[in-house]
């Protein structure tokens, strides 16, 4: 739509994604990204997917990372999707970098990896 900052994209199976690019506060506190726990998902995750997930199994919380193991920052769109599909969850807006997406496994997310989520 001409004059919107929405930006649609496709991921690897084929489900189109709406991405805003306004309203980072809004992102980062769980805004419009809520996961779908309603309808449960069957799509496999893609390998980027699988290797953000799975840095979450040993950390407190399952909390993920917001970088890679190279120190590059993790796309936003494997974020996203994550979060879209319900594997993973916003868990708290982070004061210092707004625009940050701080989220954290779900048991959903423990699930599709094949693991219990510890206590």
């Amino acid at each position: 739509m001409p004059g919107s900052d929405e930006m649609k994209t496709e991921t690897n199976d084929g489900v189109a994604e709406t991405e805003d690019d306004g309203g980072a506060a809004a992102r980062a506190a769980g805004g419009p990204l809520k996961p779908n726990h309603a309808k449960p998902t069957h799509a496999k995750p893609t390998w980027a997917q699988i290797r953000y997930l799975i840095r979450g199994i040993k950390e407190p919380g399952g909390k993920l990372p917001l970088f890679d193991d190279e120190g590059q920052e993790i796309d936003i769109r494997t974020i996203r999707s994550c979060v879209a599909r319900g594997w993973a969850e916003p868990w708290f807006a982070n004061p210092i970098k707004p625009t940050w997406l701080v989220c954290r496994l779900t048991p959903s997310g423990y699930k599709i990896l094949g693991v219990e989520k510890s206590p």
